[in-house]
């Protein structure tokens, strides 16, 4: 019973975690005549935010439910959707507004926020790749599972600081408690482990 309890509690939190900050969101008053590409831009990065909050726990066997190959496997499909949430995000925000988007791949937007973002975009893409191609290149267990927390450190890191700069769609305190939770999360996950996903 206690067990049974425990795990609601988990997944109650972790909903919470992602839809609150959600539903804040469609209220901001930024988002008023904006356009449609735009809107699902800025949710895209939203839902991206809340998947790299659900992505270690599912690889450290933390999540009720899902640990082991079950976890893995979800761990994988998570992967693929944070991957495709990044893509709609940066494509959005490229039909609004092409120059931005050109300043911040290129590193030299005025912008702080846009320069991690970019950086968390290139280190998931990199972590995505290093799982897909993993058994073509025979990587070691050992140098694929360090390669992959740092890549994944690098997303969390500048997802945070991305997410924590903008001015923008995400209200203040619920965007706050979700970084803050994402970092607790991902330290805890990298540091002590149940379960060492992809071995």
């Amino acid at each position: 019973m206690i067990g049974q309890w425990r795990a609601t509690g988990i997944w109650s939190g972790l909903c919470a975690m992602v839809v609150v900050p959600l539903v804040a969101a469609v209220f901001s008053p930024l988002l008023a005549w904006r356009e449609p590409v735009y809107i699902v831009a800025c949710f895209a990065g939203i839902v991206a935010m809340a998947l790299v909050l659900f992505q270690p726990l599912l690889a450290a066997g933390y999540l009720p439910g899902l640990a082991a190959r079950r976890g893995r496997r979800v761990h994988r499909w998570v992967g693929a959707s944070l991957i495709v949430a990044i893509v709609v995000h940066v494509v959005g925000l490229w039909i609004t507004s092409p120059p931005d988007v050109i300043d911040a791949l290129l590193f030299v937007s005025p912008t702080p926020f846009s320069a991690w973002g970019v950086i968390a975009m290139w280190c998931a893409f990199a972590a995505a790749g290093l799982a897909l191609f993993r058994r073509r290149f025979r990587f070691s267990p050992g140098v694929w599972r360090n390669s992959h927390k740092c890549l994944v450190a690098m997303v969390v890191a500048g997802s945070v600081v991305h997410a924590w700069l903008i001015e923008g769609t995400m209200e203040t305190l619920s965007k706050r408690v979700l970084c803050i939770v994402v970092i607790a999360a991902a330290l805890y996950a990298l540091l002590y482990p149940k379960s060492k996903a992809g071995s």
